[in-house]
């Protein structure tokens, strides 16, 4: 949203990815490590953003616009508020 003028992002079916991916079978230390790297460099560019930039706009396959500012807040809420839903992704049940 950043880079271009009101974006359109395509489906994602988490439960796909999942199984693809093979949740299931990965390494907890090295998804651990991963998604603490991941973190730092996000906080690093979400600190790098004005407050113009918050209200940039994308929209979704379904046709769904939202802004940056509660798209990024949803992409923080998820694995903290979720963490249950997120176990049964890696299970691989949810790929079944």
């Amino acid at each position: 949203m950043l880079a271009e003028d009101h974006p359109l992002y395509p489906n994602w079916d988490q439960d796909e990815t999942a199984g693809e991916q093979r949740y299931g079978e990965q390494d907890p230390s090295t998804v651990s490590a991963e998604l603490h790297e991941a973190a730092a460099t996000l906080a690093q560019h979400f600190d790098q953003v004005d407050e113009e930039q918050w209200q940039r706009t994308g929209r979704r396959s379904d046709g769904a616009h939202f802004t940056l500012k509660p798209c990024s807040r949803y992409l923080i809420h998820d694995p903290i508020h979720h963490p249950i839903h997120h176990l049964y992704d890696v299970t691989g049940a949810g790929a079944r």
